[in-house]
């Protein structure tokens, strides 16, 4: 029975949407999973646990098109400190855009890692509209598609998922038009302000 390490790899780990896609991935996962967030401080640590998995699921945001620098810094120490037995390495990500195929250079940088550093790369499941899906009805496509995802993993049966909200480009942009003014306004920050490279002058 294989053992499945979860990292958490985004920048704002303890209250992430990446951290919320782990939790519904372990509680769909009938095999075992421990979860951890990636810290400044817990490269070392990590590395030497990965000899103890058979797989390692890394779940990360999409930042500026690629990978975030917390997961670009924990790869760089793996590549030095690379334990006995390695695992497979999987992939979960989410973009706030609507398409899904906007975390496809992400992806593609970690199968980069995995090929250069003699890693099996398994399984991707990327999610668009990641900043949004979770808090809508639509939560039930992401849940479907985690459910498939973990089973692919607990199966050693790897493969490529995606999925995204099932609403227009036009109507997405509408909605999240309309949800960042909302929350502008709260932080008293108009519209104006947010369109314009300016918003943090003064500051």
């Amino acid at each position: 029975m294989g053992k499945i390490m979860i990292l958490n790899a985004s920048p704002r780990a303890p209250k992430s949407n990446s951290k919320q896609y782990a939790k519904i991935f372990s509680d769909n996962c009938k095999t075992h999973t421990d979860y951890f967030n990636i810290t400044r401080t817990n490269h070392d640590e990590l590395c030497s646990k990965m000899s103890d998995y058979t797989d390692v699921l890394l779940v990360f945001p999409l930042y500026a098109d690629s990978i975030p620098v917390t997961l670009l810094n924990f790869l760089k120490s793996l590549e030095n400190s690379q334990p006995e037995n390695k695992p497979v390495i999987s992939v979960l990500i989410n973009c706030g855009f609507i398409e899904h195929y906007q975390n496809n250079i992400a992806v593609k940088t970690v199968e980069l890692f995995c090929r250069q550093n003699g890693y099996k790369f398994g399984s991707v499941l990327k999610i668009g509209s990641g900043e949004a899906i979770l808090t809508t009805p639509f939560k039930v496509f992401a849940v479907r598609k985690i459910k498939k995802l973990a089973a692919s993993i607990a199966n050693s049966k790897y493969t490529s998922l995606s999925v995204t909200m099932p609403i227009s480009k036009k109507m997405f942009i509408s909605a999240s038009t309309s949800y960042w003014i909302k929350y502008g306004e709260k932080n008293s920050v108009t519209k104006e302000m947010m369109q314009t490279m300016q918003i943090e002058d003064g500051k």
